[in-house]
Parts: C-alpha cells; structure tokens; sequence
C-alpha cells in the first residue's frame, strides 16, 4: 500500500506468543496483513521456546517488512515464575525485532483496550470482536493474535495522535 506504514503488533507469552502486523495509510485507514498464534509450548526447554520466538519473529519481519512495532508491556502475574517466564518471552521478542533495526513502542494491555474497545478493562471476547469489526476479518479469530492485532492498531491510532498533539507520549502520563 503506498504512503502507508507497516506496523508489527506483538503479545509476548511464554507458551504462545500473537503476532499481529497492519497497514495504516495516512488518512488512518487500517489493513490487515497478517497474524499467528506462534505455540511455543512444545519446545524440549525453556531456553528453546524462547530461541524459537526469537527466530520465528525474525522470519515474519523478514517477510513483511513492518515499519514500526507495538509490544504488551508485562503485568504484574500472581505467579512470579510465570511474570518473569513472560518477560522473558518478552525480551526475546523485543531482542528480535530489535536486531531487525525496528523501533519498540511499548503499551499496558489497559492502553490497548481502551484503544480498540474503548475500555481499559475489555475482555477478550471484545477484543477478538472489534478487530474483527476493525480490519474486516471473517470468522473466529485466535485471542493471541487477536490480542496482537490490537497492539498494532493501538499503536496506529497513539502515532496518529502524536501527530496531531506534537507533543511526546511520555507527556500523557500523570506524574506521580
């Protein structure tokens, strides 16, 4: 699509990684490219699922070419094996988008919800529904990927405001 901008949208997991990627033009208009669900969970080791998130990801940039990446930021889990299992999925998917020469934008799950469903405490069902809605997408859609796609389009529309608004992101946030 010419004059538009690729962008990568990731929902970093330990066993299932989404990956999400759009076009944007520049009137605002988004396009579904792509997106998986990469299962990592079968993996013999931990250290393998995350080799394997790394070089998965490198291959779909390879191929689509995004511009721009949206990555969930990590949540507090109950389970602290399972937060620092995420963030380390997380930190091999940034590491691989980041060899790529890609700049990482970050978002709370609450900042992407609120982008595309218009709550910050949406469900996944809400979510899968409006990208549905949103990128014009048949039939039931994956909640990883889903979840991914989200963050691309969350991205989309906080870049489209930046835009207009000149002023940085990090100026939205209250100080404490």
């Amino acid at each position: 699509m010419a004059g538009s901008t690729r962008i990568l949208g990731i929902d970093p997991g330990s066993q299932r990684t989404g990956v999400g990627i759009i076009d944007v033009d520049a009137g605002g208009k988004l396009s579904h490219v792509f997106h998986v669900g990469l299962v990592v969970s079968g993996e013999a080791s931990f250290p393998l699922r995350l080799k394997r998130i790394f070089d998965e990801l490198c291959a779909i940039i390879a191929t689509h070419q995004p511009d721009e990446c949206g990555i969930e930021r990590v949540f507090m889990a109950r389970n602290p094996d399972s937060a620092l299992k995420l963030g380390q999925a997380r930190g091999a998917a940034i590491c691989a988008v980041v060899s790529q020469g890609i700049a990482v934008h970050e978002y709370a799950a609450t900042e992407v919800k609120q982008a595309v469903v218009g709550s910050g405490r949406g469900d996944k069902t809400q979510v899968q529904h409006m990208m549905g809605v949103l990128l014009g997408l048949k039939g039931p859609l994956q909640a990883d990927a889903a979840d991914a796609l989200a963050v691309a389009v969350a991205h989309a529309h906080t870049r489209a405001s930046l835009a207009r608004v000149g002023i940085p992101r990090t100026a939205w946030r209250r100080r404490r």
